[in-house]
C-alpha cells in the first residue's frame, strides 16, 4: 500500500510512461514498475518512489513473468462447445478411432477451438506454448491448417511452436512422411514421431524419416513415447544416436517418456546421461496412469526437463484448464517436492527449463525486458503455486491480455 508519508500528488511521467505501484516480486521486494514501449524502463523500491496519482496500485500481489506449456494439442480440444461425454474406451486405439470419427462433427472448426484454448491459457499467464497438431493420410493438413490460422490471429497473445505429429504411425501409414514435409514448407516448426516399436513396429524406418526431414529443413523433433520399460528406453536410446550423429543437439524432446518411471534406478540413471550428453530434453504432464519419470534424477543428472498441459477438455481427457501453474503444482506433488527449493524447481519446468528446452528468450522481470507478466493474490511463488489463484491481471509487451482470470476481447494498452 502507498505510504501515508509520502506526498499525495502527481509527479508528471512520460506519455507512454505507465507506473504499477506495489508490485511484490518473487525476491520479495515491494517495488513500483515503469513499463515504456512495451518493456520495462524501470524498477525502483516503493520507498524511494514518488507519489503520481495514475499508478496502477496493485496492493502487494505477487508479479511473475508469463508461463510456457511445454506440450498441448490445440487442434484436439472442445472448448467453445457445450460439454461432451467422453466417448472413447480406455486405450490409446479407441481415443484415436474416436477422434478421427468425432472430429469432423464438430461444429467449430480447429482454428475456432484452437483460439478458444489459446485465450484460456493466456488468461491464465501462459505466455508461449508448443502444440502437437494431428497430420496423418485421413485429414491430411486441414488440422494444421486451422491451427495456424489460430496462431496468426492470436499473435498478440501467446508464442506458438506446432509440432506436426504423426498420431495414427508414420511407416504403417504410407504417406505420411511426405505429410509431414508439407506441414514444415507449410509452416509447422517441428517434426514429431509415435511409439517408434509400439506403433510402426519399425523405429528405424520412423526415427530416420522423421531425422532427416527436420535435420533438412532444420528444425527440431518432439516424439511422444508412451512405450514402456525397457522397449522404451531402446527407443530413446536410438532418438538420442540420432541426435548426436546428425548435430541436432539441444533440438530434440521425447514427450512423457513413460518407460523412465518404470525401470529401475539404475537404468534410469543411465539413460538420463545419455540424454544429457546428446541434449535430448524430457516434458513431463504428470499423467496419472503411469509412475511419473524420475523428474529429480533426470535433472540432477543435467536433463532439461520441463511441463505442459497435454490435453485440455478433448476427446482422449474430460479434464483440464490450461492453468499451468495447476499444472506444475500437479507434477511437484507427484515427485512429493515439498520444501521450498523444490516448488521453485516446480515452477521452473514451466518457466525458465520450458524456455531453454523450446529456444525461447526468458526475461524475468527485469530492467529492459518485455513487460510480459501475471500478478494474484500471493505472497510469495511458492503460495502462488501451491493456490493458482486467478490471475488478476496478465500483460503481454505492455498490453493487457486479461483481468481476473478473464480474457479480454482484444488485447487493450496497460
Amino acid at each position: 500500500m502507498t505510504s501515508p508519508s509520502r506526498k499525495k500528488t502527481c509527479v508528471p511521467c512520460a506519455p507512454q510512461l505507465r507506473p504499477i505501484d506495489n508490485a511484490l516480486l518473487a525476491d520479495g521486494r515491494l517495488v513500483r514498475l515503469a513499463i515504456l514501449d512495451g518493456r520495462f524502463e524501470s524498477i525502483i523500491p516503493m520507498s524511494e518512489a514518488p507519489a503520481c496519482e495514475v499508478a496502477l496500485d496493485l496492493q502487494g500481489q505477487l508479479v511473475l513473468p508469463t508461463l510456457i506449456d511445454g506440450h498441448l494439442h490445440l487442434d484436439k480440444t472442445l472448448l467453445g462447445l457445450p460439454w461432451m461425454p467422453h466417448a472413447a474406451g480406455p486405450t490409446r486405439a479407441s481415443r484415436i478411432e474416436t477422434e478421427l470419427q468425432l472430429m469432423p462433427t464438430l461444429a467449430l472448426s480447429a482454428a475456432e477451438r484452437a483460439a478458444h484454448l489459446i485465450r484460456t491459457c493466456a488468461a491464465q499467464g501462459t505466455g508461449a506454448l508448443r502444440t502437437h497438431v494431428d497430420v496423418e493420410p485421413r485429414n491430411g493438413l486441414k488440422a494444421l491448417e486451422g491451427v495456424l490460422e489460430a496462431r496468426q490471429a492470436h499473435g498478440d497473445w501467446a508464442q506458438i511452436q506446432i509440432v506436426a505429429f504423426p498420431q495414427t504411425g508414420v511407416m504403417r501409414a504410407p504417406g505420411t512422411l511426405e505429410l509431414l514435409d508439407s506441414a514444415i514448407a507449410a509452416g509447422a516448426d517441428l517434426v514429431g514421431g509415435m511409439d517408434p516399436c509400439e506403433v510402426d513396429s519399425d523405429p528405424a524406418g520412423q526415427l530416420n524419416g522423421i531425422f532427416s526431414i527436420a535435420h533438412r529443413r532444420g528444425v527440431g523433433v518432439d516424439v511422444h513415447l508412451h512405450e514402456g520399460d525397457e522397449l522404451g528406453l531402446f527407443s530413446i536410446r536410438e532418438i538420442c544416436k540420432r541426435t548426436r550423429a546428425l548435430g541436432m543437439q539441444g533440438r530434440v524432446t521425447v514427450s512423457h517418456g513413460f518407460c523412465l518411471g518404470h525401470v529401475p534406478e539404475s537404468r534410469a540413471r543411465a539413460t538420463a546421461d545419455l540424454m544429457a550428453e546428446a541434449g535430448v530434453h524430457l516434458v513431463t504432464h504428470g499423467a496419472a496412469s503411469h509412475p511419473l519419470p524420475p523428474i529429480t534424477l533426470l535433472r540432477e543428472q543435467g536433463v532439461t526437463v520441463f511441463a505442459g498441459n497435454d490435453n485440455v477438455r478433448d476427446i482422449w481427457s474430460p479434464y483440464g484448464t490450461g492453468d499451468m501453474l495447476e499444472r506444475a503444482a500437479l507434477i511437484g506433488w507427484r515427485a512429493d517436492w515439498r520444501t521450498d527449493a523444490q516448488m521453485l524447481g516446480a515452477l521452473e519446468l514451466a518457466t525458465s527449463d520450458a524456455a531453454r528446452a523450446m529456444q525461447l528468450p526468458w526475461h524475468n522481470v527485469e530492467i529492459g525486458a518485455p513487460a510480459s507478466f501475471f500478478a494474484m493474490e500471493a505472497r510469495s511463488v511458492q503460495e502462488a503455486l501451491a493456490t493458482h489463484t486467478p490471475r488478476t491481471w496478465v500483460v503481454r509487451g505492455g498490453k493487457v491480455l486479461a483481468r481476473n482470470g478473464k480474457a479480454l476481447d482484444q488485447p487493450r494498452p496497460l
